[in-house]
């Protein structure tokens, strides 16, 4: 059934027009928390970005938290409060899987596996793509285009393809403290 039919019928020309600009082009407050509400993300202050792709259960992200444009979050996503994802972020919380009987990936990881979990105080910055069972810790840093593989703990700044810690950020002053090239940690 056509998303159309099962809410309401065929659009009009004007009216598949004005849904057209405001999926994207109303990049605002007061659109992105309505965007939030309608896919069914009411907590507080929560707001999704035009283009974004969202299809998680409802109440999933917590309060003040922010999906960038063209995002896709897909799966079992825990999002925590004060999250920032920026544009084009891909958050996929289960995985296909081979069927050797089928020779093909026909089936599905269980979503308990593929959980993603991202704590209160993340920052996900454009393109960064987490993979299915990943637990990002309270206030990390993930850099533009890392793909996280494997748990970040809380605080850190991780980088790269696969995503690895460089730094860590003190919680007592905000500030950045990078490792540097050789370093026990880096």
């Amino acid at each position: 059934m056509s998303v159309q039919k099962k809410h309401g019928g065929e659009l009009s020309d004007e009216e598949f027009r004005k849904f057209t600009l405001y999926c994207n082009q109303s990049n605002n407050y007061h659109d992105d928390t309505k965007r939030a509400q309608i896919l069914g993300q009411n907590g507080e202050d929560v707001r999704i970005s035009p283009g974004a792709i969202v299809r998680i259960k409802g109440n999933q992200i917590g309060k003040k938290s922010y999906v960038g444009l063209y995002s896709y979050i897909n799966g079992d996503i825990r999002i925590g409060e004060n999250v920032l994802i920026g544009p084009h972020a891909n958050i996929v919380g289960s995985n296909h899987l081979f069927r050797s009987e089928d020779n093909f990936f026909s089936g599905r990881t269980d979503e308990i596996t593929g959980r993603v979990i991202i704590e209160d105080g993340v920052w996900l910055t454009g393109g960064v793509t987490v993979t299915p069972g990943c637990r990002i810790g309270k206030c990390s840093l993930i850099c533009a285009n890392s793909v996280v593989t494997k748990d970040i703990p809380a605080y850190s700044i991780a980088a790269g393809t696969p995503a690895k810690i460089i730094g860590y950020i003190d919680p007592k002053t905000g500030e950045y403290q990078w490792f540097k090239k050789g370093d026990k940690n880096a």
